[in-house]
C-alpha cells in the first residue's frame, strides 16, 4: 500500500493536518492523495508534470462542486459541433431534444460552447443546463445560457473535461461534428466495449433525412467488423436516428426498469424497479445464459457489501456470474429487462 512508502513520523504529521482541517469522512482516500503529492516531490517530478497533476486535481474538484447539488437529478450529455449555425436543422434538433428531456425531469450537460452546445443549453433552459467548458485561445467563452445561473466550470485539459462530461450522465446524445465530437463519441464506445463504464444509452442523432451517422455505420460494418478489430455486435448498443422523439425515448426508456449495477466480488448485481416473475427469469436465462461464467441469473437479496453501504436496499435484484469477456452483451440483457411484462409502464 502507498502509506507504507512514507516514514511513520510523516504519516503522523499528515494525520495531524487532516485533524486540524476537520477531515474525517473517507479519511483514508484523502490521506492517499496527500501522500501521493508528497511522493511526487520525493521523486523529483518535473515542474511540468507537477503542474499537470496539480491542475487536473484542482479542475476535478471544481467540477465535483458544480455537479454536487444536482446529484439525484438524471443528466444527459449532448455532444456536437461548436460551428453549427443557428439556422441549421441540426441546431433545432439539439434544442428540441434537450427541451424534451428537460420537460421529463432531466438536466442537460454540454461543453458550454456555441453551436450544438448552445442549442442544447437553450432547449433545456438555464436552470436545467450544466456546462464544462475548455479554455482555448481561439474559441468563444462559455455561452450565456450556462453563465446565467453560473452553471459552468472551465477546464484547461481535454482529458479532465471529457471525464466530467461523461462521469455524471446517464445518457448521451451525439450530433454530427468534427474531430472533437468524434473523439468524444468513440471514447463513449470504447468505455462501453471494454466494460470500463456502466452501460448507458448512446444516441447518434442526425437532422431529418441526414446521412452523417449512417456513413459511420457503414464504415463500422464494412471495414472494422470484417477485419476483426471490433466484434460484430459492438455497434449494436448505439441507436442512430433522425427523430427527436425516438432519441428521447431511447434515453428515458433505458431506465424504465433497470436502475443500477454493482460488482460484489465476482457477482454482478442488477438493481431493478420491479421484481421479475419466475417465468421471466427463466426466459432471461434461456436467452442470455451464454453470457454467464457459471450458474444462472437469480433473484437476490442485498448482499453483505450492499447492506454495509446501505446501497439501494429497497430495490429488487438479480445476481449473476457474468463472463467478463461477454461484457458487451450486458447492454442487451438490460434491454430485455426493460421489456419484461413486469417492468413499470413507460
Amino acid at each position: 500500500m502507498i502509506d507504507e512508502l512514507l516514514p511513520p513520523a510523516l504519516r503522523t504529521e499528515i494525520n495531524a493536518v487532516l485533524d486540524d482541517a476537520g477531515v474525517h469522512t473517507d479519511r483514508r482516500l484523502i490521506m492517499r492523495m496527500l501522500q501521493t503529492a508528497v511522493l511526487l516531490g520525493e521523486d523529483h517530478t518535473s515542474r511540468l508534470d507537477l503542474k499537470i497533476a496539480s491542475a487536473a486535481l484542482s479542475e476535478m474538484r471544481d467540477a465535483f462542486r458544480l455537479f454536487a447539488p444536482f446529484h439525484g437529478v438524471p443528466k444527459v450529455t449532448v455532444f456536437g459541433s461548436a460551428r453549427t449555425a443557428q439556422n441549421d436543422p441540426l441546431y433545432r434538433q439539439a434544442r428540441d431534444v434537450a427541451a424534451a428531456l428537460a420537460a421529463d425531469g432531466w438536466m442537460v450537460v454540454t461543453g458550454a460552447g456555441p453551436g450544438i452546445m448552445q442549442a442544447a443549453a437553450e432547449g433545456a433552459g438555464p436552470e436545467r443546463s450544466l456546462g464544462v467548458s475548455i479554455r482555448l485561445p481561439f474559441e468563444e467563452q462559455a455561452n450565456e445560457v450556462v453563465n446565467e445561473q453560473d452553471h459552468v466550470v472551465a477546464m484547461k485539459y481535454f482529458f479532465t473535461r471529457k471525464l466530467m462530461l461523461m462521469k455524471e450522465s446517464r445518457g448521451f446524445i451525439c450530433l454530427p461534428g468534427g474531430f472533437g465530437t468524434l473523439d468524444e463519441m468513440f471514447e463513449l464506445l470504447t468505455l462501453q466495449q471494454t466494460g470500463k463504464a456502466e452501460p448507458m444509452p448512446i444516441v447518434l442523432l442526425d437532422e431529418p433525412g441526414g446521412t452523417f451517422w449512417r456513413g459511420l455505420e457503414r464504415f463500422v460494418q464494412e471495414d472494422l467488423a470484417p477485419t476483426g478489430v471490433i466484434s460484430p455486435g459492438d455497434f449494436d448498443r448505439v441507436v442512430i436516428t433522425d427523430s427527436v422523439a425516438d432519441a428521447t425515448a431511447e434515453i428515458t426508456g433505458f431506465w424504465r426498469n433497470y436502475d443500477s449495477l454493482r460488482w460484489v466480488g465476482d457477482v454482478l448485481v442488477l438493481r431493478l424497479r420491479a421484481e421479475p416473475t419466475h417465468a421471466e427469469i427463466n426466459e432471461l436465462n434461456n436467452e442470455f445464459g451464454a453470457l454467464l461464467a457459471s450458474g444462472r441469473i437469480e433473484r437476490s437479496a442485498p448482499l453483505p457489501a450492499e447492506l454495509a453501504d446501505k446501497d439501494a436496499l429497497d430495490l429488487p435484484r438479480l445476481a449473476l456470474h457474468l463472463d467478463q469477456r461477454t461484457v458487451g452483451g450486458l447492454f442487451r440483457l438490460i434491454g430485455a429487462i426493460n421489456k419484461l411484462g413486469s417492468a413499470p409502464r413507460g
